[in-house]
């Protein structure tokens, strides 16, 4: 299996291992109390208290139509994602649409010559995430696919990071193969293959019960905890009972950061065939027998963040200050130009407001004059140099504080970096290979 780009489901071409959990009954008292099956049609629900709604689709519109702009179509051959499924992605009404009753609804159809076509959709950009300490719910209500025979039937909600996978993190919220009336929750990170997330079969629960799936509506959620930021935390809920939890502990501080402390997709797909359902089965999947027409069908989608007091919650804004860099100079947007790809240099430290740089804890941005620290082209070559560009939720605008003080970017495995240890003011910043050396540590507001 090749290592695949951002908008793609790289899971394990190996046999997941099969564990049903037994777990106390946790009730999450926050956002999940719709009777377990009951169709809720078109209503999200509300946040509670001290919580913010930041993303939300009740999937409203006409029957057959596509679904809203909040979304855009993955397309082309399931042998593109790295996972070994057989179907062909397109934007057609007829795998994608609306139901005209508060639905979005996916459909996998066979052709009758074995040619299998289905549907995968992503929010347009990375854009929700958990505000440092504090806490992000994704959530949906969802009914699985429940066709006459479901050999190779592979739904999915998944959430997944800009960048580099397994090293952009993904959350796989809700999965289940073969129609088998059962779900999985997994999270992937670090390295391919191996590494401290066991890629490509990442850290999962495994396939547990998930009873009465295939024929009701039934909310699957996650809740990405960082309110304590030394020991953050993913846990998986069915029908608001948690069944499975990934702490930061598991895979080490700096591949959590780099996987899941910044903004990711959301990301709805039915699969057919490849190494999950086969590996399950033992067999090759589809079969002749897999019948046409199955459906997974979306009520809602919506996500909620709260910070850590309780108070709201919100984007993750941060303060606002200088980022004070090597010799003292301060990171700067040359001549205070909001002009695409302007160049961000380092400058004599000054308090104006091309200096005044807002640390967006969410989705890992530095933001100033209203756009984002970027690096040019999205390369990630050493020497790139470092611009200002609209705020687009990239990879090339992701910038994760180190403890060491350098602001590491993922996409590119590179640090900011003051050119050639550079005190002139005026010097275009780039990316370097991260080495923790003076030139690449910087201290933001």
């Amino acid at each position: 299996m090749q290592s695949a780009p951002a908008r793609s489901r790289p899971h394990t071409l190996l046999r997941r291992v099969l564990a049903t959990l037994a777990t106390a009954a946790v009730v999450l008292g926050l956002l999940l109390t719709a009777p377990v099956g009951a169709a809720r049609a078109d209503t999200v629900p509300g946040p509670p208290a001290g919580w913010q709604t930041v993303f939300s689709d009740n999937f409203s519109g006409a029957s057959g139509s596509a679904p809203s702009g909040n979304w855009m179509y993955d397309t082309g051959p399931g042998s593109n994602f790295g996972t070994g499924e057989i179907e062909t992605m397109t934007n057609s009404t007829a795998n994608v649409h609306l139901d005209g009753n508060g639905h979005l609804d996916i459909t996998a159809l066979n052709d009758g010559n074995g040619n299998w076509t289905s549907g995968r959709i992503q929010t347009t950009s990375a854009n929700v995430g958990a505000p440092a300490g504090g806490k992000l719910e994704v959530t949906a209500e969802i009914q699985q696919p429940n066709p006459a025979s479901g050999l190779g039937y592979w739904p999915a909600f998944w959430m997944l990071g800009p960048g580099q996978w397994p090293e952009n993190g993904e959350i796989d919220i809700m999965e289940d193969v073969n129609a088998r009336s059962q779900v999985a929750g997994t999270i992937h990170c670090g390295t391919y293959p191996g590494g401290p997330c066991n890629e490509g079969n990442g850290i999962g629960s495994g396939l547990t019960a998930c009873n009465g799936c295939q024929t009701g509506y039934h909310q699957y959620s996650m809740i990405l905890d960082r309110t304590n930021t030394a020991a953050e935390s993913i846990t998986f809920y069915l029908d608001g009972t948690q069944y499975f939890q990934v702490t930061e502990g598991q895979v080490g501080t700096s591949t959590w950061q780099a996987a899941f402390d910044h903004n990711l997709s959301i990301i709805f797909d039915l699969a057919m065939g490849g190494g999950f359902p086969n590996g399950v089965c033992g067999c090759t999947s589809p079969t002749s027998a897999t019948s046409s027409g199955g459906t997974m069908s979306v009520g809602y989608v919506a996500a909620y963040t709260t910070t850590g007091g309780g108070g709201g919650g919100g984007g993750g804004g941060g303060t606002t200050g200088q980022v004070t860099g090597y010799g003292g100079l301060c990171l700067d947007d040359r001549s205070a130009s909001t002009a695409n790809f302007n160049p961000i240099q380092v400058y004599t430290c000054n308090g104006t407001p091309a200096q005044q740089w807002t640390f967006v804890q969410a989705g890992t941005t530095l933001h100033v004059l209203g756009k984002c620290l970027d690096i040019n082209g999205g390369g990630t070559a050493n020497g790139t140099a470092v611009d200002l560009y609209d705020c687009n939720n990239t990879g090339a605008q992701v910038w994760i504080p180190q403890s060491n003080g350098s602001l590491y970017n993922p996409q590119s495995g590179r640090c900011l970096d003051d050119t050639n240890w550079s005190t002139t003011p005026g010097t275009q910043a780039q990316i370097w290979d991260c080495s923790g050396n003076a030139n690449q540590q910087w201290s933001i507001p």
